[in-house]
């Protein structure tokens, strides 16, 4: 039996992985690089746009314990990202390239899976539809005229820099109370006087202007750092920049800091944490040049804004996320409904899961 899995990212791979696994013969289709998204800048496998951290691994917390039920049902995510893994506290975090690349090479050692690097927007059965936020307007169009809806939201990524090229005479390496390794995060501190500076300049700097943009139509889960700073100026003192927990060498404490993630093994690129933004280029590095730490930030990759595509999930789809409408048509990953990495691999290997039962039932 041939299935059909439209969608390279997380969700399409989980439900490959687990499809192969149990003999079938599987094509996925992958339009990258052949035909970009708005945010993608390559054409791996299972790329991550946005933050390069999948979330605490504390079993005790929602994001862990979903992350111990995935390694019990032999998540290729899972797998790929512990191999891949690169300091972060209690968090797991991974180095983008190698986790996209264990990826494809764990995919591509079953002589059974062909991988199609084109667009594909035909739905027929026995396909699993995985083409998350980032749809292309074909596949949209397919999808709108077959649930006969179509729902968007804006998202943001964060800008990712040198390492180097951070000033360590004001940042100092720490993690949050004292989890993980001490040079898992780089800290950049502010004092209340340069807080003040940063934050004026932030909430009057020149952003991106979208089409169609909608304030209402901002993701609160990935919201852009400049529109959270408008809700109040100690708003983002108790988000992404909160001091609480981080003391440089000398038991100092600072008014805000904002923390610097490493993207690589090789200690070479960071991103900045909760810093997901819609400013122009040119203000991202004026602005966030204020914070002393990063006056001479050399940025590898400015953060945008792109639009998100999803569906009315409970509407149109099964408790199986099979198709109400299309028998044998499968949906999964972000385009469901869910915000996140693991939750949009999870889909992907349920989606698997149940199109696997009906098959055997």
């Amino acid at each position: 039996m041939l299935i059909n899995i439209i969608g390279g990212g997380l969700a399409g791979c989980e439900a490959a992985y687990y499809l192969l696994k149990k003999g079938y013969a599987v094509t996925l289709y992958e339009m990258r690089p052949n035909k970009m998204t708005p945010a993608h800048t390559g054409g791996r496998l299972a790329e991550l746009v946005c933050s390069n951290s999948l979330k605490s691994n504390i079993f005790e917390t929602a994001q862990g314990t979903l992350k111990a039920e995935m390694r019990l049902l032999d998540s290729i995510v899972i797998k790929c990202a512990e191999k891949s893994a690169v300091p972060a506290g209690s968090a797991l975090s991974v180095n983008r390239e190698e986790f996209s690349k264990l990826i494809e090479e764990t995919l591509a050692a079953f002589p059974n899976f062909t991988l199609v690097r084109e667009e594909c927007s035909e739905i027929t059965p026995n396909t699993i539809i995985c083409t998350g936020p980032l749809t292309s307007d074909k596949m949209s169009a397919e999808l709108a005229r077959l649930t006969g809806e179509k729902l968007h939201f804006y998202d943001a990524v964060a800008p990712i820099i040198r390492i180097d090229s951070v000033d360590f005479s004001s940042a100092f390496y720490a993690s949050r109370y004292g989890k993980g390794e001490d040079t898992d995060y780089i800290n950049c501190p502010l004092t209340k006087t340069e807080y003040k500076i940063f934050y004026d300049a932030l909430v009057s700097a020149e952003r991106v202007v979208l089409k169609e943009f909608e304030k209402n139509e901002i993701f609160e889960g990935c919201m852009p750092v400049e529109v959270m700073a408008k809700r109040g100026e100690d708003a983002i003192r108790f988000g992404p920049m909160r001091p609480v927990g981080l003391t440089n060498a000398d038991g100092e404490r600072f008014y805000a800091v904002l923390q610097l993630r490493r993207e690589d093994t090789q200690n070479g690129l960071c991103n900045l944490v909760g810093f997901q933004t819609n400013l122009t280029f040119k203000e991202q590095k004026r602005v966030f040049g204020l914070i002393p730490a990063l006056s001479n930030a050399e940025y590898v990759r400015y953060g945008v804004m792109h639009r998100n595509t999803f569906i009315n999930a409970p509407e149109v789809l099964k408790p199986s996320f099979e198709f109400k409408a299309a028998a044998g048509v499968y949906l999964a990953g972000q385009l469901t409904g869910v915000e996140g990495y693991m939750e949009s691999a999870a889909t992907g290997l349920l989606a698997a899961i149940n199109l696997h039962a009906k098959a055997e039932s």
